[in-house]
């Protein structure tokens, strides 16, 4: 998976107004007339459509409905939130497209996303995962459907663990802990390498504690960084950072720290399964020194919980080819292309009954166990304007934190500009 695909997952920054496509109305009756056109236009993500995936449900919709076609278009991440608002509101849209998982309320309060909910059961609603299929719901309506879904987990060089002295992986924080400190002890500098930013992984951190990034306040919503979870939260991410030299104020991606890790004298990071394999990439002597494992709770019993990342996909509410759309988002969603697109693209499926398609796949295995205690960022609308740069999640909760401000005096700060931007329509 790419770097733009992660990085953008669960961004909602949408930076220009969209205009409204009209109501949205339920599928079943819209799709009773009859399609415009004998071309489905499919808008999919840069990294999110392996190649063998692609070309084999393309050629399996040919097959099905012949006389029709798919075009598929791949976008890049960058601006694609001004290109797809621009697009929704256009008389002649996409007919299927892909969302990251907390784009979609947006896009939804819009009227842009057609509501699929008749058609839920036949699309295998009643097989997703919960903390997948509730990002594809916006005011009680299915206006998308959850397509895959990403988890950070622990990328640990064996080697160096193994030096230590180190058997297994922990089973607890604690356990964790010690096995850090035995690293930094033989002269590792970087046991654990963890940047400062990545709001991401604190996110996670955050749901693990029982809080999430905001709370409901009458008919909106407030910051939520000034309470005992959030300060649990920030004190477990700055003891992470605490056994390496990740900088305080930079993100992961600054500098990339699966380049960091590719040097071979980092124990561990947290991150995603490109980011192994992109180390593996830029240093082919870590072949079989890789493994994962899932950030440990607070006790052995389950792991710590995780932001999940994902996609889904939608069709537009202004379609001319409302039958063609529905025909192709079933097929991309029935067992064999999910179970297809788990297995080439390591990504987790939307049902747990297709993780075996991930055997071999050491990080997807351990990201899609992690998933089922996942969950995402605030599905509202407003959520696009705290992310918009520079993210006060970051700079003034977590950097504040980190260099020594106290949590209730970082939070003060955060939740003061979080509160303006989730005024905000």
């Amino acid at each position: 998976m790419k770097r733009k695909l992660i990085g953008a997952i669960g961004v909602a920054g949408m930076l220009i107004g969209v205009a409204a496509c009209g109501g949205s109305g339920g599928s079943g009756d819209k799709a009773s007339g009859g399609d415009a056109g004998n071309t489905i236009n499919v808008w999919l993500m840069s990294g999110s459509n392996p190649p063998n995936w692609t070309k084999q449900i393309t050629a399996a919709y040919e097959k099905k409905y012949p006389g029709k076609k798919v075009k598929i278009a791949v976008q890049q991440w960058d601006g694609i939130q001004q290109k797809l608002t621009t697009a929704l509101s256009e008389s002649t849209p996409p007919d299927v497209i892909e969302v990251g998982n907390t784009q979609t309320p947006y896009y939804a309060q819009t009227g842009g996303l057609m509501d699929l909910g008749k058609d839920k059961a036949a699309l295998g609603a009643s097989g997703w995962l919960p903390a997948m299929a509730k990002s594809a719901v916006y005011e009680g309506k299915q206006i998308a459907v959850p397509w895959y879904a990403a988890s950070r987990v622990v990328i640990y060089n064996k080697k160096i663990w193994a030096d230590a002295g180190i058997t297994g992986t922990p089973k607890t924080q604690d356990e964790l802990f010690k096995d850090l400190a035995k690293i930094q002890a033989k002269g590792t500098k970087d046991a654990f390498y963890l940047p400062g930013q990545d709001w991401y992984a604190f996110d996670g951190m955050l749901l693990d504690a029982g809080a999430d990034l905001v709370r409901k306040d009458g008919d909106g919503y407030k910051a939520n960084l000034d309470t005992p979870q959030a300060a649990q939260a920030i004190q477990l991410y700055k003891k992470l950072n605490s056994y390496g030299t990740a900088p305080k104020d930079k993100d992961e991606a600054t500098p990339q720290q699966s380049d960091v890790f590719a040097k071979g004298d980092v124990g561990a990071f947290l991150g995603l399964g490109w980011e192994g394999s992109g180390a593996l990439t830029k240093n082919p002597k870590l072949k079989d020194q890789i493994g994962y494992f899932a950030l440990p709770g607070k006790t052995a019993d389950k792991t710590a919980a995780v932001f999940l990342g994902g996609s889904n996909l939608a069709v537009s509410q202004g379609t001319k080819n409302p039958k063609g759309a529905l025909n192709f988002l079933k097929l991309a969603m029935s067992d064999q292309f999910e179970g297809a697109l788990a297995k080439e693209g390591g990504v987790v499926p939307n049902k747990s009954s297709l993780n075996g398609n991930l055997a071999g796949n050491d990080f997807g295995t351990v990201s899609a166990a992690a998933a089922a205690n996942g969950g995402t960022t605030p599905l509202i609308p407003e959520w696009g304007n705290v992310e918009n740069a520079p993210n006060p999640i970051t700079t003034l909760f977590m950097t504040g934190v980190l260099q020594g401000q106290s949590p209730s005096a970082a939070a003060e700060k955060a939740n003061t500009e979080m509160d303006k931007r989730l005024s905000q329509k």
